[in-house]
């Protein structure tokens, strides 16, 4: 992975759009790491109390297990991750080659509406971070 260097108006832009893009659509927490499980910002509802910090470093690791499978499977990468709970879920995209976009969601915010806000999210999120690099 290259050196990022981020400045705080790359991060204020980015947890602006993740807050209008998904948190105002009901999502649980967001979070954007990278691929060695260092949170680059979090955004959460208020009454939402999580380890930001132990859930990226796993899913860092989830994420780096499923590209070996992948593998094995003849695929170079799998771009995207779902696993369903009783009550919340959880989504993870890859954002360019150095980032992963997750998402935890209740009943209340379909799959589908979480599938396509991160989609738009991720053009906009690559677009900020290639202007810094």
């Amino acid at each position: 992975m290259a050196d990022l260097i981020l400045t705080k108006s790359v991060l204020d832009k980015t947890k602006i759009e993740i807050e209008n893009a998904l948190i105002r659509a009901g999502v649980n927490t967001v979070l954007l790491i990278d691929e060695a499980g260092n949170v680059v910002t979090a955004c959460k509802h208020k009454n939402c109390d999580l380890d930001t910090t132990s859930l990226a470093a796993l899913a860092a690791a989830n994420f780096g297990v499923t590209a070996q499978i992948a593998k094995l499977i003849g695929e170079d990468d799998f771009a995207l991750l779902f696993h369903k709970g009783k009550k919340d879920s959880i989504h993870f995209a890859r954002i360019s080659n150095d980032l992963i976009l997750v998402t935890i969601f209740g009943e209340n915010v379909s799959l589908g509406l979480v599938r396509l806000r991160v989609a738009q999210l991720a053009k906009t999120i690559e677009k900020a971070f290639a202007q810094i690099n």
